[in-house]
């Protein structure tokens, strides 16, 4: 049965994007370090896990801020390569990046996760960020999986994945951790 899985980079510090979000970094100031585990000095183990990211999803679920930021970035194929659903407060049209296709969600984020669970069909649907939507979808208990890729980096400020979290604890089990260089990559689970 598909699942719905939050992946997502974290500096030690709890930071999923620096200060200063914008045009000229997308990720915040010192946020490209987040994801250097799935670029520049991946390891096979680093590629492995970015490659089933990919692999085992149908559709992602992203913010407006973060594909409006990532577009410019994304090339002609749109990075993602299947559906992606964007919470917004505006309509949109479609928006079609070769394989990727992009729908502009306005009716919130259980009607986000329908449309997504039926376009992935046996496949996951995975939470893409940022923060601000995956805090949306944990307080409703709505993920499943935690895929945490925990960098060796400490950003100070930015905009932390685990505030504005009313109605906790909630309890997760380890499934697995697996340390390379460039992060300890960690599948929690409800």
């Amino acid at each position: 049965m598909a699942r719905v899985k939050l992946q997502i980079s974290i500096s030690l510090d709890g930071f999923a994007a620096g200060t200063n979000i914008g045009t000229q970094h997308p990720l915040g100031e010192n946020g490209e370090l987040l994801h250097k585990w799935m670029f520049n000095a991946a390891t096979e183990i680093d590629k492995q896990l970015s490659t089933e990211y990919f692999t085992t999803t149908g559709a992602f679920i992203l913010g407006k801020s973060m594909v409006d930021l990532g577009i410019p970035y994304w090339g002609d194929d749109g990075t993602f390569g299947m559906p992606c659903f964007v919470l917004t407060h505006h309509p949109q049209p479609v928006l079609v990046k070769g394989p990727t296709t992009f729908h502009f969600i306005t009716d919130g984020i259980e009607s986000a996760l329908a449309q997504a669970k039926a376009a992935a069909g046996d496949k996951d649907v995975v939470i893409g960020g940022g923060a601000t939507i995956t805090q949306q979808y944990l307080k409703l208990g709505l993920i499943d999986d935690l895929y945490i890729h925990l960098v060796p980096v400490l950003l100070g400020k930015g905009t932390r994945l685990f505030d504005n979290l009313d109605g906790f604890p909630r309890e997760f089990n380890v499934v697995e951790a697996i340390h390379t260089p460039n992060a300890t990559h960690i599948h929690y689970t409800q």
